[in-house]
């Protein structure tokens, strides 16, 4: 082995992380295995599809027929920031498994199909903060339990969004 390839080699193994670093590094891998397991048994449960930001700004971008809904409270978020054409219901973070005026605003079920529309074969699209946040859950399964067809999560949501540097709007 040449001097030039052994260096970097030694520094590696003399720089490497501590074992408390090391472990850091193990206990942020499982953390991400423990969201990603989360994520899929969400996305199960609730028989919708997933979006990452690239897609869900490819489809705003071609102007695709959908609906749009932010699930996080209205002065604390959507009035500050929303992806754009988004509209708002707001949905808890726990699961909701029957409909509870108390946790979506004083809004009904109807009020929720009325947001979505009639064509229930027409794209709809929930997202919240970030992917630990579960409010769009709520509003993808609740999408589907009320017979949507084409029913999708943007787990990422304001968080990717941001990270992708895509344009947000805010209720004027």
């Amino acid at each position: 082995m040449k001097i030039r390839q052994l260096v970097p080699a030694l520094l590696c193994c003399f720089l490497l992380p501590d074992p408390v670093v090391a472990e850091t590094r193990f206990e942020v891998e499982t953390a991400r295995e423990s969201e990603a397991v989360t994520l899929t048994r969400d996305t199960q449960a609730g028989g919708y599809q997933l979006l990452t930001a690239v897609e869900l700004k490819k489809m705003l971008d071609e102007a695709k027929p959908m609906v749009l809904v932010d699930t996080m409270p209205y002065d604390a978020s959507y009035t500050k920031e929303h992806l754009p054409g988004a509209k708002h219901f707001l949905f808890p973070v726990a699961r909701m498994s029957s409909w509870d005026t108390k946790e979506t605003g004083g809004k009904t079920e109807a009020d929720f199909a009325a947001l979505l529309g009639s064509d229930k074969d027409k794209p709809v699209v929930f997202y919240c903060g970030f992917v630990k946040c579960t409010r769009s859950d709520n509003g993808a399964a609740w999408a589907r339990k009320l017979g949507y067809t084409q029913v999708y999560r943007f787990p990422g949501g304001l968080f990717a969004w941001k990270g992708a540097d895509f344009p947000l709007e805010a209720v004027k």
